[in-house]
């Protein structure tokens, strides 16, 4: 490490942004950059990055991504014509280790939690976004800026990327990965309450269907009904969830959960009329699972567990597809080089900081699983603050970790 790349070179170096820092976090949330609309917020975080000497450019997503056998199909979905991701490339002529360097400028969709005007209470910036994964991208902003501004130039190449469609299951992410982006390591930022997680739950959505034979409430014994089939599903669901429970006991990373894996039931819509038997029923929901567990294993063991049943009628009649977002459970030695460098640069800074897995799936599964690279995920506050109305970052947090990101870069890369 450079002899003037230290903690206290790097703390002033960055408090010297923060609160110009606070206000471009403010103008991101002013951007709602749901999926399908991320323009201005992409135009206004390059023409910022611009402005403070990190120059990133658009990385064109190609329509043919969407036949890739990991996409993540939604309703929501549309061409990726003026929609991108943005790269940026320093150094790596010096022979050091490469680096990524990812997070998303996307949010979920929500308009009735409102949210997109920002607010400060003194503490905390308030807003869609603020935390996920808007305030991430300034602690990686301010990281960066410190360094340029300290005259550091990495010897390893060091990739920064921004990028969209993280939320309905890491389209942007798999974009880059096919695109043939690689490293030595990749840091993803994410909220960790700014702990080091060198492991992730992975997740995968489903959409299940029965069917039945309608007839009319008087006549309902001589009909089937969709909704009754669907709970006797559900109840063999909840049997596979307490297979996965069990199973994922006794994994020091993620030993701390009480339930680190689950099966969720979301939605379930049915039936036109009270007094008529539906022949429909559509559930749609989530698993999680640890890294014991593949996601072909999932789902085979999902749909054997609801096999199980003896009613012969749902045997027949269940269909269930996983269209939507499907994302890799990973795990790397918590002892790896990348866990050990930026773990010691938090507490270098003065950050309490702990290294286990996370219970939640992010981008972070795609780069170690589909790019094998060591990939750790480190970032602001609290991961319960997101995707819910009067979502916040305790700002503070973003300082705190954009100093120790800048110190690990620094270290990381040479």
């Amino acid at each position: 490490m450079s002899a003037k790349i230290t903690c206290e070179a790097v703390g002033k170096a960055v408090d010297a942004h923060a609160e110009a820092g606070r206000g471009w976090l403010m103008e991101m949330i002013r951007q709602p950059s749901v999926q399908g609309h991320e323009q201005s917020m992409l135009a206004y975080t390059q023409e910022l990055a611009e402005e403070l000497g990190l120059p990133v450019e658009p990385r064109p997503i190609p329509d043919s991504i969407m036949d890739d056998p990991l996409y993540n199909h939604n309703e929501m979905e549309c061409s990726y014509s003026g929609r991108h991701n943005l790269v940026g490339v320093q150094g790596g002529e010096g022979g050091g280790r490469s680096l990524i360097v990812q997070t998303h400028l996307d949010v979920v969709p929500g308009d009735d939690w409102g949210g997109y005007e920002p607010r400060w209470d003194g503490e905390h910036v308030i807003g869609r976004g603020a935390m996920d994964c808007k305030g991430q991208a300034v602690m990686v902003l301010l990281a960066e800026k410190a360094l340029l501004d300290l005259g550091y130039v990495p010897a390893g190449r060091l990739e920064t990327q921004l990028v969209i469609e993280e939320e309905p299951g890491g389209n942007g992410a798999l974009a880059l990965i096919r695109q043939g982006c690689t490293a030595d390591a990749c840091i993803v930022c994410e909220a960790s309450s700014l702990n080091v997680f060198p492991a992730n739950r992975g997740a995968v959505w489903f959409i299940a269907k029965t069917t039945g034979i309608s007839t009319h409430m008087g006549r309902r014994h001589e009909g089937v009904n969709a909704i009754e089939k669907m709970m006797e599903a559900i109840r063999w669901m909840l049997v596979y969830e307490e297979q996965l429970i069990a199973e994922s006991r006794g994994n020091p990373l993620f030993d701390r959960y009480d339930n680190p894996v689950q099966v969720c039931i979301g939605m379930i819509q049915a039936g036109q009329w009270p007094s008529k038997v539906p022949d429909e029923c559509t559930l749609e929901g989530g698993i999680g699972f640890l890294p014991n567990k593949t996601l072909d294993q999932v789902r085979a063991e999902f749909e054997a567990a609801i096999m199980r049943t003896e009613d012969p009628w749902l045997r027949e009649h269940l269909q269930i597809t996983y269209p939507k977002l499907k994302k890799a459970a990973y795990q790397i030695d918590p002892e790896h080089p990348i866990v050990k460098s930026l773990h010691g640069a938090a507490l270098s800074c003065g950050i309490s900081s702990d290294v286990f897995g996370w219970n939640v799936s992010c981008d972070a599964g795609l780069y170690a699983t589909v790019a094998n690279i060591p990939t750790v995920v480190f970032g602001a506050s609290d991961i319960r603050e997101a995707h819910g109305a009067n979502e916040k970052v305790l700002y503070a947090e973003i300082v705190q970790g954009a100093k120790a990101l800048a110190l690990a870069i620094a270290d990381w890369c040479g």
